[in-house]
Formats: C-alpha cells, structure tokens, sequence
C-alpha cells in the first residue's frame, strides 16, 4: 500500500522530463499563427531585414512571459485566471475577461482567416467553407485533451514541427540570404514610414495575451509536491522546456522575415495570395506547396489553442463555463464575417494582431502582481529583477500602444 501511495506521489524521473516537457511548444504555436506570417512577411517586404531586432527583442520576452506565466501555475496548481479570482475584486476580474474575450475575437480573426487562406491556397477552397473545417479541425484537436492532456500536447506539437519544416525548406529554397544585412537588422531602427504599426503587430503577433493565461493552466501539476528538492527540479525542467519551445518559435519567425527579405518585391504587395504566388514563380511549386501547408498547420493548431485559452479564460475569471460550441461561435463570428465578405484577409491578419498588443498589459500586470507575491509562489516567486524586467515589458508595450494610437490619429 505505501509503495503504491509513493509511486503515485513520487513518479519517476522519465516520467517526470516526460510530462514537463511540451506545454511550452503548445504555447509556442501561439507565436507563430497566421497573424505572425502578415506581419513577419509585410515587414520583410517592405523593410528588408529592418525589423529582424523585434523578431529577436519579441521572442526573449515571450521567453521570459511564457516561463512566469508557467511558473504560476507549477506553483499554485492554478491557472493565472484562477488566481485573478482569488486575488483581485468581482469587477476587476469581471474587466479582465471582458477584455480577454475582445482579444479571443482578434486572435480567432488570425487564426481562423489564416487557416482558410491556406486551405484556399493549396486547395482552391472558398474562404468560408475553408473556416467553417478549420473550426472543425480545431475541436478535433481539442477533443484530445478530454482523452489525456499529453495526446493535445502532442498534436499541437506535431503541427508546430510541420511549420517548422515548411520554412525551413522555404529558407533555402526562396533565395539566398543576405548575412551582412541580416546582422545590421539585428541593431534596433526604424527603418521608414509605417515601422511602428509593424513593430506593434510583430510584437502582438510574438507575445500573445491568450496564451498567458493558457500556459498557466497547460503546466498545473498532477499533485503540488512539498519537497522543496523536487519542486526546484520541476522548475528547472519548466524554465528548459520554456527556452526550447519559445526558440523553435523565434526562428520560425526569424525565419518568416529572412524568406519575405529574399524575395522580390512585386508591386509592394504584402498579401499573402501574393506572396504565395511570387514563391511559386521565384522557388516552384514546392515552394509554395510549402508555405501554404505551413499555413494551414499553423492555423489548425493556432485555433485549437485558441479555443482552450477561451475555455481557461472563463473558467477561471468567472467560475463559469458555457457549451464549447456556444463561446466558440461567438468568438468566431468576427472571422466568419471577414471571410464572408470583401475584406482584405491579410489586412485583417494585421490589424488583429496590434488589437491583440492592446491586450497584452492586461495580461501581463495581473501577472506579475501574482508571481512577486511570496504568499502565492513561495520559494517560486519572481526575483526582485525578474519583476523589475517584466514591470518595463508591460510598460514599454503600454507605450508603444498609446504612441500608435497618436500617430495614427495625428495621421
């Protein structure tokens, strides 16, 4: 009986590398969905290797994001919605969720058009039947994690690796790459008219406020363990599976704006049926195979997330939960009319990324409040300059957002 008791209290360590490895690469589909081929490619277009330093700058952070947000949740067993619940007021919280379902609606408008774009590409799909199956495939997906949360990890994780694949063919194959201008990239610039809306996009598309609230709740343990030993060592594991997962992402995007670099500019268009079509007349019909499979896998595995971040964010600020299919349609509905309509896909897929930018400091201020508090995180919480790091992060994005809506309305 008590070697029973340990097993299931102590489980082994392959078991434990196991399970703690993987939550990171489902948040790491996040950082490269649809939206972050509209403005990784809309800045390679129109800039070059310019913006390389907010690809690079944007992935550290979502780093340094993604490791406290699962570290919240390794500690406390609780997801950061959860945890907002217990700590903040009714109405704070009841703000915070209405905020996080506006950013639900911009980062389903990503997935959803960007899926069907691609299904539309490599299929010849119209748009709307193209999001209706992506909607499908996402609850597919989702299903999984009724069956055990290691098959979704897995599955998400598998698609990360086709669109990992896709560009890593596509950065051969679309022409050779400028190493000298990739490395004067990597020096902060902005360089030319129309950077900055980019630079927020980039950084809404990298850092994505859903997936916060996700990883806390994908990295909840099985059990709290109350050898300090033990914890120390599931932290180390965390902090690896954060560094590998969220890197695979960075250089899938560095990877995005090095392939849109390389290619010719066509009339200044940055929309994605005509960069499609310009890899199919630079590189061959591989090449565009590749790019349009990538975007699918993306948009597949980006909207199940998406629709498990939706399930996290209610539960946990509201204590409610609503039938899948009720909270997924309506979510999904902005999508739906895009793709329904005359509107310009990849100019939604832009928009709804800075939307999204917006939406990151009410995510990231509830977060650090939460992970400085010795009370909650014990001997996890934050050290004094990890909370300073993310303190300027939610103020520089606050920045960054203000000073877009001035420019934009000065314009």
């Amino acid at each position: 009986m008590s070697s029973s008791t340990t097993t299931l209290r102590a489980p082994s360590r392959a078991r434990m590398v196991a399970s703690a490895m993987g939550p990171a690469f489902v948040a790491a589909v996040a950082y490269v969905d649809p939206g972050n081929f509209a403005t990784n490619f809309a800045g390679g277009i129109e800039f070059g290797y310019g913006l390389a330093w907010v690809i690079v700058l944007a992935n550290l952070v979502a780093t340094l994001v993604q490791y406290v947000t699962s570290k919240a949740g390794l500690a406390t067993g609780r997801s950061l919605p959860e945890l907002c619940r217990e700590r903040f007021g009714r109405r704070a919280n009841l703000a915070l969720w209405l905020q996080a379902e506006v950013v639900a609606m911009a980062t389903d408008l990503a997935e959803f058009v960007g899926a069907a774009v691609g299904l539309h590409l490599v299929f010849g799909m119209p748009l709307l039947p193209a999001g209706l199956l992506t909607a499908v495939v996402a609850f597919t997906i989702l299903a999984l994690e009724q069956q055990g949360r290691r098959r979704f990890v897995v599955a998400v994780a598998a698609l990360l690796l086709i669109v990992a694949g896709g560009f890593g063919y596509l950065l051969f194959a679309a022409g050779t790459q400028d190493g000298g201008a990739l490395a004067a990239g990597l020096v902060p610039q902005l360089p030319g008219d129309g950077a900055l809306a980019l630079i927020v996009g980039i950084v809404g598309a990298t850092v994505m406020p859903h997936v916060i609230y996700a990883h806390s709740a994908l990295q909840k343990p099985a059990f709290i363990a109350d050898d300090v030993v033990e914890r120390r060592r599931r932290l180390r594991l965390n902090r690896w599976d954060c560094i590998v997962g969220l890197s695979t992402a960075g250089a899938i995007n560095l990877a995005m704006l090095c392939v849109a670099a390389a290619l010719p500019v066509v009339d200044g268009a940055t929309d994605l049926d005509s960069i499609h079509a310009t890899l199919r007349a630079v590189a061959g019909s591989g090449a565009a195979l590749a790019f349009g499979i990538a975007l699918i896998a993306s948009g597949f595995a980006s909207a199940s997330v998406g629709t498990y971040a939706g399930q996290v964010v209610m539960a946990g600020f509201l204590n409610r939960r609503i039938p899948l299919f009720v909270r997924r349609g309506l979510t999904m509905l902005p999508s739906l009319v895009v793709l329904g309509t005359a509107v310009d896909p990849s100019q939604a897929l832009v928009i709804s990324q800075i939307v999204l930018s917006f939406g990151i400091p009410f995510a990231l201020v509830p977060l650090v409040l939460v992970t400085r508090d010795p009370r909650v995180m014990k001997e996890m919480v934050n050290r004094r300059a990890t909370t300073v790091a993310m303190a300027v992060i939610s103020a520089v994005i606050s920045a960054l957002n203000l000073y877009l809506i001035y420019d934009t309305i000065g314009g």
